[in-house]
């Protein structure tokens, strides 16, 4: 067992260039055992050749040995370049990679869900996060959701706090939850950042099991609730208040303010509820134990008011069992669209009418189900241009078995891809949560991260599968396939956790976006990203004017040496949570952005052109 140590340690050691010192120190310990010393000292010289041998041999040998023959197979098509032509060793060299500085960070947050022996199903769902500027300081802050005591919900309690955490720009976190007045009530689930009012301050709208808040950012390090005042305290005429879990701000009727929408779960009351058992023992039940719920759309008045317009847009005609919100205009007729992901129901894809209504698209769509014909436990979502044509795509996570949907925007109606992108092999054995598209290597193309994690707590003992599970990243491969780098990216990334939500965003304004995690009675990751690649980038700060101050709905493409992309404005992304609302490019070897084209909700264009590289941009919408 010794040697085997030692091996590890050798392997370690090549990387950090410590070669012979640490060879010779391997064998002292190995010949300290009497009898193994030779052959231990063999096996060393032999692995430590060997090992030399692949570290310094071109990487695309080196990822070759390491595959399985199926992987081999797999990599020969999906090579990450047209044709199926082999990535360069400099491109393996630069390959995604994060560093997990949660323990360097100051941030001491635990989410913690009140876990009990009746294993209530509120348990397992929570974990919304939200990066966001809350003090326009130009730096990314974190404000985390938490649970409450059970079955009181009391949130009183300080390890139930919701938390807020101020970037201080060198790598660390304040807590200001006290002083900002952000503690919140009741067992919270999901978060969504926007300024409501437009008066250039990011709000907060929390929901969760029996309360939803509006908190209002006074502009001054402070929060007022305003819920009441507002009218968005997220209860269904005649129902009460039904069990939210993801809420996001968006302008669906182009006035220039924004809206929110409500993601409702399940029909569910803790103090009458179904209690579940496999084989005599407590787990959570199965959401087909329930009945689904409405969602709800709030009109932004202008006034700090909303007004209820859920009958009369007919979303609330509309029953599922939401988890996944994200925003898109597909068909790129000046409406935002919206795509829910529903866990064992049908998916929905509003189609926003232009006229105050939406309907229902997601059957004739071919969104509704899998390209087998199965509603899956569908959880976090994201909607966005996969591959640069102009057209938003639908991704969203699941759990075990199902796979992880890919639907491919033809124009016409989505086309399920999950097999020949390479998402079944990578996800069919998975349960994930949070989720995102993001450009990890800034060459051009999205790539996607999963935030992995059982639903059940004691699902090795009941179903003798893993718990804890790692998150997963897909590089894009630009031709609609992606591969797993999950492991080459480092151990942060496979570290098996109880993953639940994840927001994206830029941390330290180095143009490498960065991922928060957050995980059920753990610690969360900030997972910073370290990639080293020499690609260059490019974030858009976009204020509106006539626009929503946040710009939410504004569709940007960029034209450089390398090509097109295309993005859109938003921060609904994943599960529960609420990432940063400013746009980021990955622009390859392109120093230089040719032009910059924006088509702001409200219909005005605007063009910009030889824009520097490198840089966070501030594009004031034109009056």
């Amino acid at each position: 067992m010794r040697a085997c140590r030692s091996v590890g340690q050798l392997e370690s050691a090549l990387e950090s260039g410590l070669n012979a010192s640490l060879t010779k120190s391997c064998c002292k310990e190995s010949a300290a055992r009497p009898g193994l010393a030779k052959e231990s000292c063999g096996i060393l010289f032999f692995l430590f050749l060997f090992v030399a041998f692949i570290e310094f041999a071109p990487r695309g040998f080196a990822l070759q040995i390491s595959q399985t023959p199926k992987e081999k197979a797999q990599q020969s098509t999906n090579t990450g370049r047209a044709g199926g032509a082999p990535a360069t060793a400099a491109e393996f060299d630069g390959r995604i990679s994060f560093e997990d500085l949660i323990e360097r960070s100051g941030i001491k947050f635990q989410l913690n869900n009140s876990i009990s022996p009746q294993r209530y199903s509120i348990e397992t769902m929570l974990g919304g996060v939200a990066v966001f500027d809350y003090n326009n300081d130009g730096l990314l802050d974190i404000f985390f959701t938490n649970g409450a005591a059970i079955p009181s919900l009391d949130k009183s309690d300080p390890k139930f706090w919701n938390r807020l955490f101020r970037n201080n720009g060198d790598g660390t976190f304040t807590d200001v939850t006290e002083q900002a007045g952000v503690k919140g009530i009741g067992y919270s689930m999901g978060v969504a950042a926007g300024d409501f009012d437009n008066d250039g301050y990011a709000d907060l709208y929390i929901v969760g099991v029996d309360h939803n808040q509006l908190l209002h950012n006074n502009g001054n390090g402070t929060f007022t609730d305003v819920t009441e005042k507002a009218g968005v305290a997220g209860t269904v005429p005649g129902k009460g208040k039904p069990w939210a879990v993801a809420a996001g701000w968006f302008d669906y009727n182009n006035d220039g303010l924004l809206d929110l929408l409500v993601i409702n779960y399940l029909d569910y009351n803790i103090a009458d509820c179904k209690l579940c058992s496999i084989e005599g023992v407590r787990t959570y039940c199965a959401p087909g134990n329930f009945k689904g719920t409405a969602n709800i759309l709030y009109r932004n008045n202008g006034d700090g008011t909303f007004t209820d317009v859920s009958a009369s847009s007919h979303i609330g005609q509309y029953l599922g069992k939401g988890m996944g919100l994200a925003f898109a205009d597909y068909d790129n007729d000046g409406y935002t669209d919206v795509f829910i992901s529903n866990d064992t129901s049908p998916n929905l894809l509003l189609h926003n009418n232009g006229d105050g209504t939406f309907k229902d698209v997601a059957l004739e769509a071919g969104v509704a189900y899998t390209a087998s014909g199965s509603a899956v436990a569908g959880m976090g979502a994201e909607f966005r241009d996969l591959n640069n044509d102009g057209l938003p795509d639908i991704f969203h996570t699941a759990m075990f078995g199902d796979t992880f949907p890919l639907y491919k925007n033809t124009g016409k109606q989505f086309d399920d891809v999950t097999e020949v992108s390479g998402m079944t092999a990578f996800s069919h054995r998975l349960t994930a949560w949070g989720t995102g598209a993001f450009d990890f290597d800034n060459d051009g193309n999205k790539d996607l991260f999963t935030a992995g994690g059982a639903i059940l707590d004691n699902e090795l003992e009941v179903l003798h599968r893993p718990t804890l599970l790692p998150n997963g990243l897909l590089r894009n491969n630009g031709n609609f396939t992606f591969t797993d780098v999950s492991a080459a990216a480092g151990t942060a990334i496979v570290a098996p956790k109880s993953h639940r939500g994840a927001a994206f965003g830029d941390f330290n304004n180095n143009g490498k976006i960065d991922i928060v995690v957050t995980a059920l009675n753990d610690r969360p990751q900030l997972l910073m990203n370290t990639t080293s690649n020499g690609n260059h980038w490019i974030i858009l700060k976009l204020v509106g004017t006539k626009d929503n101050r946040d710009g939410l709905g504004t569709r940007v493409k960029i034209t450089t040496s390398e090509g097109v992309q295309f993005n859109e404005a938003t921060t609904a992304v994943g599960y529960s949570s609420s990432s940063d609302k400013r746009v980021h490019f990955g622009l390859g070897k392109a120093a230089v952005i040719d032009k910059i084209e924006l088509w702001w909700p409200t219909g005005s264009k605007q063009v910009l052109t030889q824009v520097k590289a490198d840089q966070v941009f501030t594009v004031v919408e034109s009056r």
